[in-house]
């Protein structure tokens, strides 16, 4: 089965457009179980902060598969701290934790992964990662 790390992004994105490739991921490949997504507690407690937040809250937010999601992920202890420097350095933990699982990484932003900070991380946008996982 393949690993996945999402990013925050990736799970807010999949709350607002359910058309979107983030929201294909979580449908068609996560939650169907083909997927297995990544965690830790401190991303964990990222994505409960982040679509708990006020201004998602007119999108019905939290989605109301978050806690389904997070269930069946395969969760794992925090990881190690990532030693290399990165424009945001809370992004650093999705680094670690790719890292330390095997998965690939899975953000829409992927400026905040310089190439240089990767370190032999797979980074991939969610539409590349969904392409991927169809051509396979």
């Amino acid at each position: 089965m393949r690993l996945a790390v999402f990013d925050t992004n990736v799970i807010v994105s999949a709350g607002l457009n359910r058309a979107g490739a983030p929201a294909r991921l979580v449908y068609e490949w996560v939650l169907a179980e083909k997927v297995n997504l990544v965690t830790c507690p401190s991303v964990i407690a990222e994505y409960i902060e982040v679509t708990s937040r006020q201004k998602f809250a007119r999108n019905n937010f939290p989605p109301d598969w978050l806690e389904y999601l997070i269930g069946m992920s395969a969760e794992l202890p925090d990881p190690a701290p990532w030693p290399h420097a990165l424009p945001d350095p809370k992004d650093a933990i999705f680094l670690a934790l790719s890292r330390a699982s095997g998965a690939w990484l899975v953000t829409g932003n992927l400026k905040h992964f310089p190439k240089t900070a990767r370190r032999g991380v797979t980074v991939v946008a969610p539409g590349e990662y969904l392409e991927g996982l169809e051509v396979a």
